[in-house]
């Protein structure tokens, strides 16, 4: 038997008003609101995952190098588009202060992207390392590797410059890791 499509005059019984609609919860004699209710705390498939409260190495490397690109290309972008606007001409038109804009945007706000996410690689990978290397995970770690991501990031730079660069990290990384805890401590979230 071919397949005959159906005309276009529906049945008089399809539009009528008094014909209930149909309802796929009417069976259950469960709330609505407690059919979807999903636990809150993270499910693990191994008991080993359960104990350990951080992330692994690779989502740690993840998490701060895309954190640190990510906020590198917006801060990058705002400032882009501030000196776009400072460096337009009075005799300029509208579509050429928008493309000095966008250049300006996109320029900076790439080279920041990229210095900010490669910070983040640096310090998630030495981070990583030293909860590896010391088998704890504590403050040490990450004041350690803030140095380390500051020294190695400017070695280039010369021993002077590298000393600078890892003292500042240690101190923002601490300053960080503080304000953390005491945000944990006192503000009830």
């Amino acid at each position: 038997m071919a397949y005959q499509p159906r005309s276009s005059n529906h049945n008089a019984d399809d539009n009528d008003p008094n014909r209930p609609l149909y309802n796929p919860y009417q069976d259950l004699q469960v709330p609505i609101q407690t059919l979807y209710k999903l636990p809150t705390s993270p499910e693990f498939l191994f008991q080993e995952e359960s104990l350990a409260q951080r992330r692994s190495w690779g989502e740690n490397l993840t998490y701060y190098t895309g954190i640190g690109y990510l906020a590198g290309s917006v801060t990058g972008a705002g400032k882009g588009l501030v000196e776009g606007i400072k460096s337009s001409e009075p005799g300029d038109t509208m579509k050429l202060r928008v493309n000095r804009i966008l250049n300006g945007s996109g320029h900076t706000g790439r080279r920041l992207g990229n210095r900010a996410g490669v910070i983040g690689l640096l310090f998630a990978g030495m981070e990583s390392g030293m909860v590896a290397v010391r088998d704890t995970d504590d403050v040490v770690n990450s004041v350690v590797a803030g140095l380390g991501t500051g020294a190695l990031y400017k070695a280039a730079s010369g021993p002077r410059s590298a000393a600078v660069a890892g003292a500042i990290g240690g101190v923002v990384v601490g300053l960080a890791v503080t304000g953390k805890q005491m945000l944990k401590r006192y503000v009830p979230i």
